[in-house]
This record gives C-alpha cells, structure tokens and sequence, in this order.
C-alpha cells in the first residue's frame, strides 16, 4: 500500500505529538471518512480504519508521551529506521493465516489478494470516561465467499498514565463449519515501533508473567507480555493482557525481537512445546470469543507494575 492511498489529513494525525491528560480525560470516538477516530481530550489517541490491505486495523497508536508507539510502515513507506518486512504486519490488528484454506494474515501470495476481513457496519460509537466502537466484519475467502463473521468490541481509555484498549471479538460460524489451522501466523498482533525491537540493538526488551525473555518468551503460553523499549529518547512499553475467560488461556505468543507481537492460540505445532494440534473448529451457529487489554505505558513492565495490571483486568 502507498501513501498516497491515505488522506494527508490522516498522515499529519499520525505525526501529532499530545501531553499526558489526567484520569478524568475525555475520551471521544468520532467517525471520519475512514473508519473511526478517537482522542484524548481532543488530541489524538488512535483511529479504527476499516481497511488497510484487506482488514481493520489500528493506527496509528498514540502513546502516553505523545509519540507514536506502533510501525508506521506501510501506511507510511517513508519513516527514518524502520524495515520495510513483513507489510502485512500494520501496527495493530486480528487475523489468522489459515482459516478454511483461506489465507487473512498475509496480504499477497504470487501476486494475488487472499482472504479479506471486509467491514459490514458499526453498531455502536460512544464517547465519555470511555470511547467504545462495536464493530461488524465479513471474512471473504479466496474464492470471495463468506467463511465467517465477527463483531468486535473496542474500549479505549486512561489508567493513570497509561492508555489502554481493550479488545473483546466474537468469531461466528455462520456459513458452514469454520476451521482455524494450526500455524504460528496469527492471531491477535502489535508491530511495535522500530526503537522498541529488541533487534534494534536500543535497549528494546521482551518479558512475560513467567519471567521469560526476549526470544526464550516466543512460542511460550503466558498470561501476559510486555514489550517495551525507547521511543525518541524515552522507555515506553506495550503490554498485552490476555483475560482469563479468553479461548485457550493462557494463549501462546508469536512475540519476535525484530518487533512482531502476538497472541496467538492456535499455533502449538510449531511453538517450543507442543501440546497436541492447536486445529480447532467450529460448528456451523457456534462463536469463539478472544479478550485482551493492550495497555501502553511509560517505563518498563516493572514501572507499569503490569503484574498487578492484570489481576486487575482478570477480576
């Protein structure tokens, strides 16, 4: 995808730098010409687009200092030290590469489109102490027929310093069974900003409930994960909390050091220790629901205190 494909008003947005905003912030959820956007006391905090090659995602993602915390590529191909790997990996996103033969995860094979996650619809935009957006998407396959729907809650808000999105959807067999396959490429991801790789060589670090880091916390179950690393001179930190009703919890990670972060159930076989397929299907009628709180923060986990974040969520 080209920048030139996004409005220039959506590019400044991503650039704009905002200042902490107390607990009682705010928050507002406004649709735009491309999906929706939500601020923090009138300055930016995310937009919900309803497709960036081929699915919804957020971006970009506006952290407790002002900067941006997430990949700009390839919303922006020209953004000083980030790779240019992996396009299909945009800031913030849900999918799942093998879901009935159909590829979502992946933008392009041999030139051709695979699956989509097409948007249907909102059914509700609120505003207040919280932003909420509850949203509705068709998954097209390959061979442009639907293979299942969801229908995602989103919540945004403030926790002291740090913002938060919480991210329940429910996946529903709709038009026959629905199959996820068992393969690491998947499910529920963040492409943390460039600095924040542990790759990068900047002091980026990887950490999990278990006490695992870096590339010892890929492919192990967790309740929770922190990413965290600079960003323009400052440690910020991304944190996924996988709640406990969750399908699968404790969930597997596809957490790399080169910036890919994911929360990922299905992919066992190819995780360090596999405990049997990770293959699951779905009955026509039947729902699969996945909850997580994605909290972005300053400091590291330990600054956050992101343990005592989760038995917070959990309850």
């Amino acid at each position: 995808m080209k920048s030139s494909a996004l409005p220039v008003s959506l590019i400044v947005f991503a650039l704009l730098a905002i200042t902490h905003r107390p607990l009682s912030a705010r928050v507002t959820a406004e649709k735009s010409e491309t999906g929706v956007v939500v601020k923090i006391d009138g300055e930016p905090f995310t937009e919900y687009l309803t497709e960036v090659d081929g699915k919804p995602i957020l971006w970009p993602i506006i952290g407790p200092t002002g900067k941006p915390m997430t990949r700009a590529y390839p919303m922006i191909e020209n953004v000083e030290g980030e790779r240019h790997d992996h396009p299909h990996q945009a800031s913030f996103w849900f999918t799942h590469a093998e879901v009935n033969g159909s590829n979502f995860w992946a933008i392009r094979a041999f030139g051709f489109v695979l699956g989509t996650t097409k948007h249907r619809e909102f059914r509700r935009i609120e505003s207040g102490k919280t932003a909420t957006i509850v949203a509705v998407n068709d998954w097209i396959g390959h061979d442009d027929r639907k293979v299942l729907e969801d229908e995602r809650v989103i919540e945004f808000g403030t926790i002291g310093e740090s913002r938060y999105i919480d991210f329940a959807i429910t996946l529903k067999a709709t038009d026959g069974p629905v199959t996820f396959g068992d393969t690491k490429e998947g499910t529920f991801g963040v492409r943390v900003a460039a600095t924040m790789a542990v790759d990068s060589k900047l002091g980026g670090k990887i950490v999990n409930s278990e006490g695992q880091t870096d590339r010892d916390a890929w492919g192990r179950p967790a309740a929770w994960v922190d990413y965290h690393g600079p960003v323009e001179g400052e440690t910020v930190g991304i944190a996924i909390l996988n709640h406990p009703s969750s399908f699968r919890f404790p969930t597997y990670w596809h957490v790399r050091t080169y910036g890919l972060f994911a929360a990922n159930p299905f992919g066992l076989s190819d995780f360090p220790e596999p405990a049997g397929s990770g293959e699951y299907t779905l009955k026509e009628g039947e729902k699969l629901t996945f909850r997580y709180r994605v909290i972005f923060h300053r400091g590291t986990e330990k600054d956050a205190d992101i343990a005592s974040a989760f038995e917070g969520y959990a309850r």
